[in-house]
């Protein structure tokens, strides 16, 4: 009857893009001290979400609204922003990479607050608890 709720494909969404924008964090404090280095991270959740062609709006009749173009998932992307770079000309600031890293560890935990209350709304209306 039921795929999966639409709730529990967002939070399972943001919790992998959580864990792949950790990831470039991760890389960009590696390479703190490489010279020439660019910063890196993802596209925003909710722009690659919204594209992603799996959760498009689908066309039921014609002249109804069409699926959104583009290709789905989050881009690596180079960070852009204010900050200087290095005299080497790497343009990783461990200050920012910190507070990223504080944002998507929210993010994360959003993600499995979200799936784990609707699993238990889920096991509730079943009469499982």
């Amino acid at each position: 009857m039921f795929d999966r709720p639409q709730v529990m494909q967002v939070a399972s969404a943001l919790a992998a893009h959580a864990a792949r924008r950790q990831t470039a964090i991760a890389e960009n404090v590696a390479n703190a001290d490489t010279p020439g280095y660019r910063a890196r991270d993802l596209t925003a959740f909710a722009e690659s979400y919204r594209s992603s062609a799996e959760d498009a709006p689908r066309q039921t009749r014609p002249g109804h609204l069409g699926a959104i173009a583009g290709a789905g998932g989050a881009e690596l992307i180079e960070r852009t922003g204010a900050g200087h770079l290095s005299p080497n000309g790497n343009s990783v600031s461990l200050e920012r990479e910190m507070v990223a890293s504080a944002a998507v560890r929210r993010d994360h935990d959003m993600a499995l607050t979200v799936y784990r209350k609707s699993l238990d709304i889920l096991r509730s209306s079943l009469g499982r608890r």
